[in-house]
Protein backbone atom coordinates (compact mmCIF):
# COMPACT_ATOMS: atom_id res chain seq x y z
CA UNK A 1 0.00 0.00 0.00
CA UNK A 2 1.47 3.13 -0.78
CA UNK A 3 1.42 6.36 0.36
CA UNK A 4 -1.66 8.04 -1.47
CA UNK A 5 -3.67 4.49 -0.78
CA UNK A 6 -2.98 5.21 3.01
CA UNK A 7 -3.95 9.10 2.59
CA UNK A 8 -7.48 8.05 0.90
CA UNK A 9 -7.93 4.95 3.46
CA UNK A 10 -7.63 7.72 6.42
CA UNK A 11 -9.82 9.75 4.80
CA UNK A 12 -12.45 7.49 3.95
CA UNK A 13 -12.81 6.05 7.34
CA UNK A 14 -12.31 10.28 9.06
CA UNK A 15 -15.67 10.64 7.24
CA UNK A 16 -16.92 7.15 8.21
CA UNK A 17 -16.32 7.88 11.89
CA UNK A 18 -17.18 11.52 11.50
CA UNK A 19 -20.56 10.34 10.48
CA UNK A 20 -21.42 8.21 12.97
CA UNK A 21 -20.30 9.99 15.83
CA UNK A 22 -23.34 12.14 14.50
CA UNK A 23 -25.99 9.08 15.57
CA UNK A 24 -27.68 10.31 18.00
CA UNK A 25 -26.98 8.76 21.74
CA UNK A 26 -28.09 8.62 25.04
CA UNK A 27 -26.06 7.28 28.15
CA UNK A 28 -27.07 4.18 27.69
CA UNK A 29 -25.63 3.89 24.43
CA UNK A 30 -22.14 5.86 25.74
CA UNK A 31 -19.57 3.09 24.77
CA UNK A 32 -21.18 3.06 20.86
CA UNK A 33 -20.21 7.21 20.78
CA UNK A 34 -16.44 6.94 22.97
CA UNK A 35 -15.31 3.89 20.66
CA UNK A 36 -16.48 5.93 17.64
CA UNK A 37 -15.46 9.35 18.81
CA UNK A 38 -12.47 7.82 20.18
CA UNK A 39 -11.70 6.29 16.36
CA UNK A 40 -12.64 9.65 14.57
CA UNK A 41 -9.94 11.10 16.78
CA UNK A 42 -7.14 8.83 15.77
CA UNK A 43 -8.60 9.25 12.33
CA UNK A 44 -7.48 13.29 12.81
CA UNK A 45 -4.53 12.79 14.42
CA UNK A 46 -3.60 10.35 11.60
CA UNK A 47 -4.71 12.70 9.04
CA UNK A 48 -2.52 15.24 10.39
CA UNK A 49 0.59 13.45 11.02
CA UNK A 50 0.24 12.61 6.83
CA UNK A 51 -0.17 16.32 5.75
CA UNK A 52 2.43 17.53 8.37
CA UNK A 53 4.78 18.46 5.66
CA UNK A 54 2.13 20.44 3.71
CA UNK A 55 0.79 22.20 6.67
CA UNK A 56 4.45 22.94 8.15
CA UNK A 57 5.52 24.24 4.11
CA UNK A 58 1.92 26.06 3.67
CA UNK A 59 2.39 27.88 7.08
CA UNK A 60 5.97 29.06 5.72
CA UNK A 61 4.87 30.22 2.87
CA UNK A 62 2.09 32.28 4.11
CA UNK A 63 4.48 33.84 7.08
CA UNK A 64 7.07 34.09 4.00
CA UNK A 65 4.14 36.50 1.85
CA UNK A 66 4.25 33.85 -0.51
CA UNK A 67 0.88 31.87 -0.31
CA UNK A 68 -1.07 32.18 -3.36
CA UNK A 69 -4.96 32.88 -2.97
CA UNK A 70 -6.44 29.56 -3.86
CA UNK A 71 -3.92 27.62 -0.98
CA UNK A 72 -4.86 30.72 1.51
CA UNK A 73 -8.41 29.94 1.43
CA UNK A 74 -7.41 25.92 2.01
CA UNK A 75 -4.84 26.81 4.73
CA UNK A 76 -7.58 28.60 7.03
CA UNK A 77 -10.33 26.35 6.48
CA UNK A 78 -7.43 23.66 7.41
CA UNK A 79 -6.13 25.52 10.70
CA UNK A 80 -9.99 26.09 11.70
CA UNK A 81 -10.26 22.84 11.60
CA UNK A 82 -7.30 21.90 13.73
CA UNK A 83 -8.59 24.50 16.20
CA UNK A 84 -11.94 23.15 15.93
CA UNK A 85 -11.52 19.65 16.18
CA UNK A 86 -8.71 20.09 18.45
CA UNK A 87 -11.08 21.65 21.15
CA UNK A 88 -14.08 18.96 20.30
CA UNK A 89 -12.01 16.25 20.78
CA UNK A 90 -10.62 17.81 23.92
CA UNK A 91 -14.25 18.62 25.10
CA UNK A 92 -15.50 14.79 24.21
CA UNK A 93 -12.82 13.71 27.03
CA UNK A 94 -13.43 16.56 29.64
CA UNK A 95 -16.97 16.03 29.29
CA UNK A 96 -17.20 12.73 30.18
CA UNK A 97 -16.70 13.37 34.09
CA UNK A 98 -21.22 13.70 34.77
CA UNK A 99 -21.16 10.30 33.50
CA UNK A 100 -19.41 9.09 36.42
CA UNK A 101 -19.96 11.54 39.28
CA UNK A 102 -21.57 14.70 40.10
CA UNK A 103 -19.54 17.41 38.79
CA UNK A 104 -21.32 20.30 37.50
CA UNK A 105 -19.62 22.26 35.25
CA UNK A 106 -18.56 19.60 33.13
CA UNK A 107 -22.51 20.06 31.37
CA UNK A 108 -20.85 23.14 29.58
CA UNK A 109 -18.35 21.32 28.54
CA UNK A 110 -20.63 18.85 26.50
CA UNK A 111 -22.34 22.15 24.90
CA UNK A 112 -19.54 23.08 23.94
CA UNK A 113 -18.18 19.86 22.60
CA UNK A 114 -21.42 19.36 20.58
CA UNK A 115 -21.25 22.74 19.35
CA UNK A 116 -17.68 22.63 18.01
CA UNK A 117 -19.09 19.05 16.28
CA UNK A 118 -21.06 20.90 14.25
CA UNK A 119 -18.81 23.66 13.49
CA UNK A 120 -16.17 20.83 12.51
CA UNK A 121 -18.83 18.92 10.54
CA UNK A 122 -19.77 22.21 8.59
CA UNK A 123 -15.81 23.02 7.84
CA UNK A 124 -15.27 19.48 6.98
CA UNK A 125 -17.94 19.81 4.09
CA UNK A 126 -16.87 23.13 2.94
CA UNK A 127 -13.13 21.59 3.48
CA UNK A 128 -14.39 18.44 0.99
CA UNK A 129 -15.29 21.12 -1.23
CA UNK A 130 -12.06 22.77 -1.73
CA UNK A 131 -10.54 19.39 -2.78
CA UNK A 132 -13.15 18.32 -5.33
CA UNK A 133 -10.50 18.00 -7.53
CA UNK A 134 -7.95 16.28 -5.05
CA UNK A 135 -10.77 13.45 -4.60
CA UNK A 136 -11.87 12.83 -8.23
CA UNK A 137 -8.40 12.50 -9.18
CA UNK A 138 -7.98 9.44 -6.36
CA UNK A 139 -10.60 7.68 -8.21
CA UNK A 140 -8.99 8.19 -11.85
CA UNK A 141 -11.60 9.99 -12.99
CA UNK A 142 -10.65 12.32 -15.63
CA UNK A 143 -12.22 16.10 -15.99
CA UNK A 144 -13.09 15.36 -19.44
CA UNK A 145 -15.11 12.86 -18.61
CA UNK A 146 -17.44 15.48 -16.80
CA UNK A 147 -17.34 17.58 -20.22
CA UNK A 148 -15.64 19.86 -18.37
CA UNK A 149 -12.79 21.17 -19.76
CA UNK A 150 -11.23 23.55 -17.56
CA UNK A 151 -11.20 23.78 -13.45
CA UNK A 152 -14.30 22.67 -11.56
Amino acid sequence: MNNKHIKIAIDILMVIFIGLSFVRWEVSNFAFHAIVGSACALFFVAHVFVHRKWIRAATKSLFAGNLNKSLRGKYAVDMLLLAVWGVCIFTGFVAIAPLFSEVPWAFAWGRLHGVTARIGLALVIVHAIQHIPQIISYFGIKKRAFGVEAGL
